[in-house]
């Protein structure tokens, strides 16, 4: 068992690792998908290219400057003005820390570790409060950096 899980850790450590290896130069490609062919006579040449579409993905990845544009923020939170993004932010804030207090109250009645009575669906659902309240903290110092 201590044998699997040695393999399993150094395993994991080695695949990490190469999270961190350099990008290989621009003219080595280890992998390249298959391209398929275009139709001569079917080409609708006013439509969008896929070359223009990756671009404008790529567009919208990288900036120049301190902060990102808004339209990083998507449809929905690049529309929305800075403070009701603070405000959202400490609101998840707030569920997260209701979320963690009930359920340690929970957990203080007898037997409840052993049931699991101490889990409930409105507390494991406040617990996204934490990962959401980051995400609108960064949104709202993006617009802040904005103008918004």
């Amino acid at each position: 068992m201590l044998r699997k899980l040695s393999l399993l850790l150094a395993a994991s450590a080695a695949v990490s690792c190469s999270a961190f290896v350099p990008a290989s130069p621009r003219g080595a490609i280890a992998f390249a998908p298959k391209t398929m062919d275009p139709l001569p006579v079917a080409a609708d040449l006013s439509g969008p290219s896929t070359t223009s579409l990756m671009m404008s993905s790529y567009e919208d990845t990288f900036w120049e400057g301190e902060y990102p544009p808004s339209k990083v923020l998507g449809p929905i939170l690049s529309k929305m003005p800075s403070g009701l993004l603070g405000i959202l932010s400490i609101v998840c804030l707030a569920s997260l820390f209701a979320s963690i207090g009930g359920s340690s109250v929970l957990q203080q009645e007898p037997g409840a570790m052993a049931t699991g009575t101490w889990v409930k669906w409105y507390y494991i659902l406040g617990s996204f409060g934490g990962p959401l309240a980051w995400g609108l903290h960064v949104a709202c110092w993006i617009q802040r950096k904005n103008g918004m």
